[in-house]
């Protein structure tokens, strides 16, 4: 039988390519958007030709309601959750100082508490031996001016996920974050000048971006067989960048 993984904000970016990753992997997979249903769909229509069942369902992951339903309506389509990655996120660039109350709370609520809530749930709902991949970034050794809410956050879901990986002690389920660095998505590139780019770009000793391949690759090991022994830990997917 077929494990099940549900993958928050998989309609693009990151989130898609770990979708048709684990697919490919042999994973039933349930595919969370937000507000774009027709890229979820074509997420799911190419899962299905690879061969694997697939679901688009919607909910803001900052909406506890909303994500108790999400859980509940994959596991009714596909099963109950063997693996969450919780992709999903929001990057507003904003110099601390100039940092409004709603932008705020809209990164806390999307990138820290969407995190928390998909957790909570996880705790009774996730098969035992499951496996959890959380979503930080490598901007925060950076400290790069404009990043320090957006830094914040996904500071908090660092913490969330090592605490969390030790109460679930005794279910044999792992708890991990990735924190890639520059990204070749679209959430990297809206707001930043070619300049801004091209500097970011050159930063890992690599010289590149990364492909969201690349990101879905390092999920997919967190989620495989092989990376059973590795839990409270986040793995920097970011080509050297210090």
């Amino acid at each position: 039988m077929a494990k099940i993984a549900l993958i928050t904000g998989a309609s693009r970016g990151i989130g898609k390519a770990v979708a048709l990753r684990l697919a490919q992997d042999g994973f039933d997979v349930a595919v969370n958007y937000a507000a774009n249903a027709q890229a979820a769909e074509e997420v799911a229509a190419q899962i299905r030709l690879i061969g694997r069942q697939a679901v688009a369902l919607p909910a803001d992951v900052s909406n506890p309601a909303q994500v108790a339903e999400l859980f509940a309506n994959a596991e009714r389509a596909l099963g109950r959750i063997d693996v969450l990655v919780n992709n999903a996120g929001i990057m507003k660039l904003q110099m601390l100082a100039e940092t409004d109350d709603a932008s705020f709370d809209d990164i806390v609520a999307v990138n820290l508490k969407g995190t928390f809530n998909t957790l909570r749930l996880a705790a009774t709902d996730l098969n035992d031996a499951g496996r959890i991949v959380n979503f930080s970034t490598s901007a925060i050794g950076l400290a790069l001016p404009g990043y320090a809410i957006y830094n914040a956050a996904k500071a908090g879901v660092e913490a969330l996920s090592r605490t969390f990986a030790n109460e679930l002690r005794g279910r044999n389920i792992t708890v991990n974050c990735v924190a890639p660095g520059p990204t070749d998505t679209e959430l990297f590139f809206h707001g930043k000048t070619a300049e801004q780019v091209e500097r970011l770009r050159k930063l890992p000793p690599l010289e590149r971006l990364a492909t969201p391949d690349d990101i879905a690759a390092v999920v997919a090991f967190l989620a495989g067989p092989d990376g059973g022994w590795i839990n409270g830990q986040v793995l920097r997917a970011n080509g050297g960048l210090n």
